[in-house]
């Protein structure tokens, strides 16, 4: 069983959602993205999103776009990003970690990405802009090396698509609660919540809800009908309003924040 199915079977009896942080590996500067990890460790997350910056993030909105930018300005690559996982499991072998990026910087990688990706500790991999359709080998590659192919559903995936991400995909399913990119917008909770529950059964996977997350009260509702709730730019924000010396305690609190109110709205399916 991955890590990634491991930490799902375990919080399921306790009636827990699985809080899933995202940071650029890079961002503000290479050094400081262990330190941050170990943060949202610290502040109650199950599975780290890792994402590998890169020059053009179409899906990205403002935030996740300037941090892919300082990332890039520090010399952050693929290979660097694998340097940090590999770092981070020295000192925590637990904790699930999934790099979330796009195309090109896999592809320029080369041949051998899936077998380093394992090596350094990388449990899950989800690439914006491969539809399941184009990356079946890909796909093949990535559960050959034991590691999770994660896709993308969106408000307008239809079931054809949902068949394709069962046939190829594991670990779980980030749901696009929005239309448009990270950051924006505003969640219709009564329309995620009525999806969710179709998209749980036509893929037979966790999902896990992202986009339009950015504080305890949206996080709290998500969590009373997913499995797992994605917060980002949030993030992202509270290290860019942070010096460099405060970052990692102030993304632990506010992470320990999200954890409480998502942890009190499934105490009895409640929102607090």
């Amino acid at each position: 069983m991955s890590r990634i199915a491991a930490t799902f079977e375990k919080l399921k009896p306790l009636r827990r959602c699985a809080l899933i942080p995202f940071i650029t590996a890079g961002d503000p500067d290479p050094e400081l993205t262990l330190p941050l990890m170990r943060a949202l460790v610290e502040g109650g997350a199950d599975i780290i999103e890792l994402g590998v910056p890169f020059s053009d993030p179409m899906a990205d909105g403002p935030t996740i776009q300037r941090a892919s930018e300082r990332a890039l300005k520090h010399g952050m690559s693929l290979k660097g990003v694998l340097d940090i996982v590999r770092r981070f499991r020295i000192e925590n072998a637990a904790t699930p970690v999934v790099l979330m990026g796009y195309a090109n910087p896999v592809e320029a990688y080369g041949k051998g990405f899936a077998h380093d990706a394992r090596a350094a500790g990388v449990d899950g991999v989800l690439i914006v802009d491969y539809p399941p359709e184009e990356c079946v080998e890909f796909a093949a590659e990535l559960h050959k090396a034991e590691i999770d192919p994660i896709f993308l559903l969106a408000p307008t995936s239809v079931d054809r698509r949902f068949g394709e991400v069962a046939a190829i995909g594991s670990g779980y399913i980030y749901y696009v609660s929005l239309k448009g990119v990270t950051g924006a917008g505003q969640l219709d909770f009564a329309e995620v919540a009525r999806r969710i529950p179709e998209i749980r059964q036509k893929v037979g996977m966790p999902v896990g809800v992202g986009f339009g997350i950015r504080d305890a009260e949206s996080a709290a509702k998500i969590a009373v009908v997913a499995d797992a709730v994605v917060i980002g730019s949030r993030i992202i924000e509270e290290i860019e309003s942070s010096s460099r010396a405060e970052a990692p305690s102030k993304v632990a609190k506010f992470m320990n924040e999200i954890r409480t109110a998502i942890d009190a709205a499934r105490d009895g399916g409640r929102v607090p």
